[in-house]
């Protein structure tokens, strides 16, 4: 019989008994309490350092007006694990209590906006207890098809990925970062294209600054006080879904300000 190693303790689990406890962590995530209880305790630990010790400001939430409560997808450029995440879910939810440019006292993760979903590599959600218990929040972890530190070829995402995002859309809001990498200017991945191809999603892009050199890429720990962060939210974007992935690929990596475009001149040496 073949058995699955838990990397803790070394206790060797039957593939049933596996399969179930993978369910069960998948119906928890789903739990609202328990993620408006997550998002309670990683918002208010992590406000001081986006809003207090460094500066938050947000461009274009009237963007946000009218948008239906699913089928919204946020593709963003990518400069922390965590931070971007968390910092667009402080902004839901104080947008959701009225606050508009500034977050405000953070009293909105009373009754936080939790229908929101964010995508993220399985690999990262499985680093720390940190990004464990994040992953609470409404994490929809994905395999890599491509290493982050080698040079092999990022091919897009795993099919069954993709079928776990379109559920998604289905009830919530969807964040995703195209590039999969917090490597600037990287190139997108083609599964994000495909999911709006196919499933037709309003597209609002979304473009952070500030975020790389503030924190930590892979923690939430600081590196630098006093940064101006900034969190842009771009009109939806008109697409031709008839179009092809590529093309489309082109339009949301331009719309996050990473297509060669906005790309330094020294780098494109």
């Amino acid at each position: 019989m073949y058995y699955f190693m838990n990397e803790k303790n070394n206790v060797r689990l039957t593939p049933v008994l596996y399969y179930c406890m993978n369910k069960w962590l998948a119906k928890i995530r789903n739990w609202n309490i328990v993620r408006k209880m997550v998002h309670f305790i990683v918002g208010l630990s992590t406000y001081p350092g986006i809003a207090i010790i460094n500066k938050l400001r947000i461009k274009g939430i009237e963007n946000l007006d009218g948008l239906p409560k699913s089928n919204v997808l946020f593709v963003c450029n990518h400069q922390t694990y965590f931070l971007d995440v968390i910092t667009m879910f402080h902004i839901f939810s104080a947008y959701k209590w009225g606050k508009r440019s500034k977050l405000g006292i953070p009293y909105y993760f009373l009754n936080p906006f939790t229908r929101v979903n964010y995508v993220a590599a399985e690999q990262t959600m499985k680093s720390s207890w940190m990004s464990r218990l994040f992953l609470l929040a409404g994490g929809l972890t994905v395999r890599r098809t491509w290493n982050e530190s080698s040079k092999e070829t990022r091919s897009g995402l795993d099919p069954s990925d993709t079928r776990k995002i379109e559920r998604s859309l289905q009830n919530n809001w969807v964040i995703t970062f195209p590039q999969g990498t917090t490597t600037p200017y990287a190139p997108a991945r083609k599964g994000t294209a495909l999911i709006v191809k196919y499933h037709k999603p309003i597209v609002i892009p979304v473009v952070i600054n500030g975020f790389s050199k503030a924190f930590n890429k892979t923690g939430v720990s600081l590196r630098k006080k006093g940064t101006l962060l900034t969190v842009t939210f771009k009109e939806p974007l008109e697409i031709d879904y008839e179009a092809s992935a590529a093309d489309i690929t082109a339009q949301m990596m331009d719309a996050i300000e990473q297509s060669k475009t906005y790309m330094p001149e020294v780098m494109k040496h």
